[in-house]
């Protein structure tokens, strides 16, 4: 089968497309012949090898092949697999604590990390939802979710009315935590680039802010919760702009700004009414996925897909990413047919 290998961290050069055996799934795996994927900042993460991507493999990586979300039709199924059989239509999550390698024409899957695929789900559409989908949920939910400074409660921190900015909000995080902001009943402001704030409109949000133009900190305007994909500012300057109880969540940013939430969010959110910090993630988590296939299905939640590449282009596809030009997600098409 085809696939796309690296065996060193650096940039989307180091990918290469190449033949590689065929897995054979276990007893409790079933082989997912993949008809789409899609990119994530992640993989650009592990791909460069940042301090978290070293844990596992300090030298080199571990994972020859990247991609965590996936969509496409069991071939096979072990022994043991009970839900699922060949010719099933799926979608699913291969992040931490799972081996990636959606970036290929076939990968095996424990049964436990995948789903069936709604009819009206298209295969592209299916592979943009998981992880970005499953991120932005947990963070304005709370479903489940703790970071060092505070916990969310289950039943979720927004409240219908509530203003919520969301920073970055035309990526793939982003457009996900536009439509489910909405769906929760939120006044919602999306931050992002000139040419993104048409599509942000179109997807829901009751204002967009020019980051170009304006610095929502500076503007005076208070936010109940501030989501924030793409921190890169004091933490200070955060929790000026939150309401008397306002909640900063910090997705992703640079490393100054994560760093500033570790030392500091426990320390603010423990001496006043704010709260601030990181949420931990928990990916491949069949609930959060349950949530958004009927977000989906009663139309709350459409995945916006800026545009797909075929396999061999990933890393054309992983540089488009990088530069900052994706309105949403970023498909990656594998087997021909990625309709139904």
């Amino acid at each position: 089968m085809k696939a796309i290998v690296y065996t060193k961290y650096g940039p989307p050069d180091v990918l290469h497309l190449q033949e590689v055996e065929k897995p054979t799934p276990k007893e409790d795996e079933a082989l997912v012949k993949i008809h789409a994927t899609s990119i994530n900042a992640a993989d650009l993460e592990i791909l460069r090898g940042n301090w978290s991507a070293r844990f596992g493999g300090p030298l080199k990586p571990i994972h020859k092949i990247l991609g965590s979300d996936i969509a496409g039709r069991i071939e096979a199924v072990g022994r043991n697999v009970k839900q699922f059989q060949p010719g099933d239509a799926i979608w699913g999550d291969l992040s931490f604590p799972l081996d990636f390698g959606a970036f290929a024409e076939y990968v095996c899957v424990p049964e436990k990390a995948l789903r069936l695929k709604p009819a009206r789900m298209t295969f592209e559409e299916a592979a943009a939802i998981p992880s970005a989908g499953a991120n932005a949920l947990q963070n304005l939910r709370g479903v489940g979710s703790s970071s060092p400074s505070f916990l969310l409660s289950d039943k979720g921190e927004i409240q219908p009315g509530q203003k919520v900015l969301i920073n970055g909000a035309g990526g793939g995080v982003g457009t996900f935590a536009v439509q489910i902001a909405k769906s929760l009943g939120a006044e919602v402001t999306g931050v992002d680039s000139p040419y993104k704030l048409d599509m942000l409109r179109s997807i829901g949000a009751d204002h967009v802010i020019d980051y170009t133009r304006e610095d929502f900190t500076k503007s005076g305007q208070r936010y109940d919760f501030i989501f924030d994909v793409v921190a890169s500012r004091s933490i200070f300057d955060y929790k000026r702009a939150l309401s008397r109880e306002g909640i900063f969540v910090m997705v992703g940013g640079s490393g100054a700004a994560i760093l500033q939430a570790f030392l500091l969010g426990p320390l603010i959110s423990m001496t006043g009414s704010k709260k601030v910090g990181i949420v931990m993630w928990k990916p491949n988590n069949q609930e959060d996925l349950a949530i958004l296939q009927e977000l989906f299905e009663v139309g709350k939640v459409v995945p916006v897909i800026d545009r797909s590449y075929p396999l061999s282009e990933v890393p054309e596809a992983l540089r488009y990413l990088e530069a900052g030009h994706a309105k949403g997600k970023v498909v990656i098409t594998v087997a021909n047919n990625n309709q139904t």
